[in-house]
């Protein structure tokens, strides 16, 4: 499949004229709890030639592929993404620290991922975050049956609040480094996630069941508590717009370090 989605990618520079400066799997797969039917979810950085931004008119700034044989593809101009990793976008922070990676022009990536702690923002992520769980936790866990599968998909915002709270940084990617860093080695609701990861991975069907009291009793509290905490922290936008744009001016004019 990684040869299918490079091959993709190529196609996808040939034909929108740009440069992947990087590409990676985001959602289940890098979080580490995919089913064995997941969308190969691939998302992208691009520019493209330097005159392509002189211009007075606003123009698309972003490149999408219908999803097809499980291939959900679409990536960012780099202008797009450098604005958005000036306001500590959470999602494009993940992206940087996939553990799959498709494509990567290397100097280009490393000067973004030296600038991550000086524009990472705890507030904005925190509210991302708890945004995501809070919007499942409504949709797919109350009442009494509820969809399995979807725990994962609030476990891991609520866990990524607690990662912020105490280390004041960007938490990992990855679902399991997260519960062995927050959950209480010992206690019953690590016993039970790390039941549910094994039956996850190993394609069993997550589907209706009876709720999980352990996991739901833990996250109505923790919603609670992180809902009070997001709005007194601290917040960093902006604080490195020069070396944005130096970095910018970097990736268009140095065509030897994007293969031009």
């Amino acid at each position: 499949m990684k040869q299918t989605i490079v091959e993709e990618l190529k196609r996808i520079e040939r034909q929108e004229q740009v440069q992947i400066v990087y590409a990676c799997e985001s959602g289940s797969r890098a979080w580490g709890f995919p089913s064995q039917d997941s969308d190969y979810d691939v998302r992208f950085i691009y520019v493209r030639p330097a005159e392509w931004y002189l211009s007075v008119f606003d123009k698309r700034d972003v490149i999408e592929r219908p999803i097809s044989d499980r291939l959900d593809i679409n990536g960012w101009d780099l202008k797009k993404a450098l604005r958005l990793f000036r306001k500590s976008n959470p999602p494009l922070l993940e992206w940087l620290q996939s553990p799959i990676c498709y494509m990567e022009h290397t100097p280009v990536t490393e000067k973004i991922r030296e600038l991550t702690a000086k524009a990472f923002s705890p507030k904005a992520c925190m509210y991302h975050y708890l945004h995501m769980a809070k919007g499942n936790y409504r949709e797919y866990l109350q009442g009494e049956q509820v969809k399995i599968k979807k725990y994962f998909y609030v476990l891991r915002p609520i866990l990524a609040c607690a990662w912020i709270e105490r280390y004041h940084s960007m938490p990992p990617i990855a679902f399991e480094e997260l519960v062995d860093s927050i959950v209480p080695q010992s206690s019953e609701l690590k016993a039970v996630i790390i039941d549910l990861l094994a039956r996850k991975r190993a394609g069993e069907e997550l589907d209706v069941a009876p709720r999980i009291n352990v996991i739901n009793t833990y996250l109505d509290k923790q919603i609670d508590y992180y809902e009070q905490l997001a709005s007194s922290m601290e917040s960093s936008e902006g604080v490195v717009d020069k070396q944005l744009d130096e970095l910018f001016q970097y990736a268009l004019y140095d065509k030897r370090e994007l293969g031009s």
